[in-house]
């Protein structure tokens, strides 16, 4: 999609924030009905967990009416989610173009027994800032605080590229 000289010069206008400004954790108990008959997670529920927390990350560095999921990458599974185990779902904004916001996301399950918590799944989210028509709008550029943010921004370039030319065939 192009997006025209007045959404530009709105993008280019736009004061940058801090990805630490909008940065969210998503905490919830694993119940029976998120399960297989075998009480392991449905690798769906995670995603759409998942999926809400990047979206209310971006809305909230954005301000846009809605977001809208452009793609996933690299979704990993690290280990079983059961019944009972509390998760913590986290978001990050580790890039932003002239309307799309690219996340990092990851869920860490604590087993609340024995208080341990440990990585379970992670991936990259791509989103679009859109109006409410659903028209792509502009967003707020990413504030880029330390190196670490920087090699995250170029990773995210990197992922969004590649997710470009996959979409493409």
């Amino acid at each position: 999609m192009h997006i025209n000289d007045k959404e530009m010069t709105k993008h280019q206008n736009m004061e940058p924030r801090s990805a630490s400004l909008s940065q969210l954790t998503m905490t919830q108990v694993i119940m029976p009905e998120q399960t297989n008959p075998f009480g392991n997670t449905h690798g769906g529920d995670l995603v759409k967990l998942m999926d809400n927390a990047a979206g209310v990350v971006a809305i909230r560095h954005s301000s846009a009416p809605n977001m809208l999921t452009a793609g996933i990458d690299n979704l990993v599974f690290k280990r079983t989610i059961r019944v009972g185990d509390l998760i913590f779902c986290n978001a990050e904004i580790i890039y932003t173009g002239r309307t799309s916001i690219g996340l990092y996301v990851t869920v860490t399950v604590e087993k609340v027994k024995i208080r341990v918590t440990k990585p379970a799944v992670e991936g990259y989210w791509f989103m679009v800032a859109a109006d409410k028509n659903g028209k792509p709008t502009p967003v707020p550029p990413l504030k880029i605080e330390n190196k670490e943010q920087e090699l995250k921004r170029n990773d995210a370039l990197n992922r969004l590229k590649r997710l470009k030319e996959v979409s493409k065939n």
